[in-house]
């Protein structure tokens, strides 16, 4: 039976689940090694931390790895203590799941309505649009401005059936960064029945000081929630570890409709270590400004336009079928992310590595696009 014909027989899905389709993560190494023969492969698809995890986080997991026949702390006291002290917000105000992705889907869950309209970029993290469909809600999808989230416009897109709002600041797959007083402008014309929701899963690598995070807002007393993870800077993406700030009353919506053991002992144990060790962040952060000034260099030395990023990945018009490109590199050893799927068709969404992956990243593009 094909994917989106009619069901045949057997139990019949929700209708909201054919609206839906599947997420299509970067290509596994391994895979591209078995696949093509490689022996080396580097990997810059999936906005990782090459340089890996925390080292404090790693010693914890040896600690713990004979414990974990045991279930974990089903409220995350300890982990929700140690961001409680980081942020100065009390724990009540703390979710925890299974990767920030979870909570964009519990947000759904609690908060989404047949009919219900969610307001998005129309190029921006896939997760968003998901939650929306899945609950049988209206995705109201804003275009970008020339890769940046157009705030006034999101606003304009705000009616009486609004009930979310997400903002990825910076944006995926695009890196811009909103600033403070556009986010400011922005947040006084949302009327006050709707939730706002910033993605920051960059936010520590914005080394800007106009960032526009919706923090101060939400200590403020604003109706915003603001999501963050262990997967990128700390290096824990194998965890699937990340949380969410918010008012208490969402909070408690969400603590409703989250799984019981939603995160695992290992993941809360790691991340509450990662929290703590400065230096990984700050040679996370060198390694990432070094190499986008390296980027940005070669990709204007080969002609191409490279879209001003703040996080950890860089976003670069090829002005060929993306596509064609990636296969060609994948060739050569090196994944990278096709922006077809988000209707870019001649971009590639490429994670920034250390010296020696990006000198190969570079070398591997000229080839390619000197013989397609």
């Amino acid at each position: 039976m094909r994917e989106d014909s009619p069901v045949q027989y057997g139990t019949s899905p929700r209708p909201e689940v054919l609206t839906l389709s599947p997420y299509i993560p970067g290509k596994p190494a391994d895979e591209v090694r078995r696949e093509l023969g490689l022996e080396r492969v580097v990997k810059l698809a999936s906005n990782e931390n090459p340089l890996g995890p925390s080292p404090k986080a790693v010693q914890v997991i040896r600690e713990l790895a004979g414990s974990v026949h045991i279930y974990p702390d089903a409220a995350g006291f300890y982990l929700k203590a140690r961001l409680s002290e980081a942020y100065g917000i009390p724990a009540e105000q703390i979710v925890l799941g299974n990767g920030s992705d979870e909570i964009i889907m519990l947000l759904g869950q609690a908060f989404v309505r047949s009919g219900d309209e969610v307001v998005m970029g129309d190029k921006t993290f896939p997760i968003y649009k998901t939650s929306t469909l899945l609950m049988g809600g209206k995705p109201v999808e804003v275009p970008l401005k020339d890769g940046f989230l157009d705030l006034e416009a999101m606003a304009s897109a705000i009616t009486p059936a609004t009930k979310l709002v997400f903002l990825c600041n910076p944006n995926n797959p695009t890196g811009a960064m909103n600033r403070k007083d556009e986010v400011e402008r922005f947040l006084k014309a949302v009327p006050p029945h709707v939730l706002v929701v910033s993605d920051e899963a960059y936010a520590e690598y914005v080394v800007d000081d106009d960032y526009g995070t919706l923090l101060p807002h939400l200590k403020d007393g604003k109706n915003v929630a603001v999501l963050r993870t262990f997967s990128k800077i700390y290096g824990l993406a194998g965890l699937r570890t990340g949380y969410g700030l918010m008012p208490e009353y969402v909070a408690a919506l969400l603590n409703r409709v989250r799984l019981s053991f939603n995160q695992n002992a290992l993941a809360q144990a790691a991340a509450a270590a990662a929290l703590d060790d400065e230096e990984h962040v700050r040679r996370s952060i060198r390694m990432v400004e070094e190499g986008k000034a390296y980027l940005y260099r070669e990709f204007a030395a080969m002609g191409l336009k490279a879209y001003p990023t703040w996080g950890n990945f860089i976003m670069v018009d090829t002005g060929k079928d993306c596509q064609k490109v990636f296969q060609a590199l994948l060739r050569r050893g090196v994944i990278v992310r096709p922006t077809s799927a988000w209707g870019l068709h001649t971009a590639l969404r490429i994670t920034i590595g250390t010296v020696e992956e990006n000198e190969l990243l570079v070398k591997a593009l000229r080839q390619v696009l000197a013989e397609i």
